[in-house]
């Protein structure tokens, strides 16, 4: 048995020919930039997510950056973020000038509201939550949070395109939020990829014109900008993926299911939710995320039963590297990252695979 955490060469095949005619179609039209393909597809993603702004730019980390840019974070500001992220969350905010302080998740692996509080200061400005693994966070304790002592809230919504909290989207409970469209993501193109989602009118102005050098339709430059669009072929390509992502979703809730059938009741393991457990959440399973008794031990166990598997981010909280100024202790996203591995979860797992590898788990642990 060969199943690979993610792969890449099986999508591309399964697809050749539509994303070859895509690409020539492009081409032919000579359609690179900030072409239909582009408008076309971030009307569909307002339209699908209720959201009145979204905004095509190049990779998801530009679009959290230009949002505190444009929500005014700057030198001397902190911005509160949950240590258990990808870098980029925290890179962001650095690159405004702001000083990003990272804070503990809870046990459900997001930003948790009681240590977003005790790291609230005189200079506190905004406060980002990782919608992450696709779940969303207590927005209600956040918002709550936010509201008492008058903070932004900007959602890193990366890996959350769909995902709701009482049936509101990711990325609208803000001031703004941020997709990717890396390939390995529930929508994915074959590149680097990324959107802002808004519903705040002034946002989406300045952001229009800063992905693209603050440049207007009529050339005029009017504030300083950044060169991160969307490339037009990314969303061609988008667009034809985006015709089955309900699909995508319904495969993806199920396969977790699977493995939530598959797994509970293993006293070794600590499981995501399962997909209907809590009406206030819909989760699209971006990763399946398991905590693990001997973690790293399971994971040799698993590649060498021809599973692949993967420990997010190299298996470091963003406060652990040190290197970049950090000096935080956070005990419980430490113990999250020593434990936490992720299982294969994408379009070309089939039941049967998810099967075997839950066996191969219970084989690990009874053994």
């Amino acid at each position: 048995m060969n199943i690979p955490f993610f792969n890449y060469p099986a999508l591309f095949k399964e697809h050749e020919k539509k994303i070859v005619e895509i690409f020539s179609d492009v081409g032919h039209r000579g359609a690179y930039i900030m072409q239909n393909d582009l408008s076309d597809f971030e009307s569909k993603i307002e339209k699908y997510t209720g959201i009145k702004h979204a905004i095509g730019v190049a990779n998801a980390t530009d679009a959290m950056q230009l949002l505190l840019k444009a929500g005014g974070v700057g030198a001397g500001d902190e911005v509160i973020f949950c240590s258990h992220t990808m870098v980029a969350t925290a890179s962001a905010i650095a690159f405004t000038g702001a000083t990003p302080i990272p804070v503990e998740a809870g046990s459900d692996h997001l930003i948790d509201p009681d240590s977003i509080i005790k790291a609230i200061t005189s200079h506190t400005k905004a406060i980002i939550p990782t919608q992450l693994n696709g779940r969303v966070a207590d927005m209600d304790k956040i918002l709550d949070i936010a509201h008492e002592y008058g903070l932004q809230i900007y959602e890193d919504s990366a890996q959350a395109l769909g995902a709701k909290y009482k049936g509101q989207c990711a990325g609208s409970f803000g001031l703004g939020g941020c997709i990717s469209f890396y390939p390995a993501k529930t929508l994915g193109c074959f590149g680097d990829g990324g959107l802002v989602l808004t519903n705040d009118e002034d946002i989406y102005h300045k952001i229009k014109l800063m992905r693209d050098h603050g440049r207007g339709e009529d050339g005029n430059v009017s504030i300083w900008g950044f060169n991160s669009r969307l490339d037009n072929l990314q969303a061609a390509i988008l667009n034809f993926f985006f015709q089955d992502y309900d699909k995508t979703v319904e495969r993806r809730r199920h396969i977790a299911d699977l493995y939530h059938k598959n797994l509970k009741g293993l006293n070794e393991l600590a499981l995501p939710p399962s997909a209907n457990s809590d009406s206030n959440y819909f989760d699209i399973y971006q990763n399946y995320e398991i905590e693990a008794i001997k973690r790293d031990k399971l994971k040799e166990y698993l590649s060498n039963k021809g599973v692949g598997t993967l420990i997010q981010w190299g298996g470091k909280a963003v406060h652990e590297f040190k290197d970049l100024g950090f000096n935080q202790s956070l005990p419980f996203t430490e113990k999250i990252m020593r434990n936490s591995l992720m299982l294969p979860l994408n379009m070309t797992v089939t039941d049967s695979e998810v099967k075997y590898i839950c066996d191969c788990i219970r084989s690990f642990y009874h053994n």
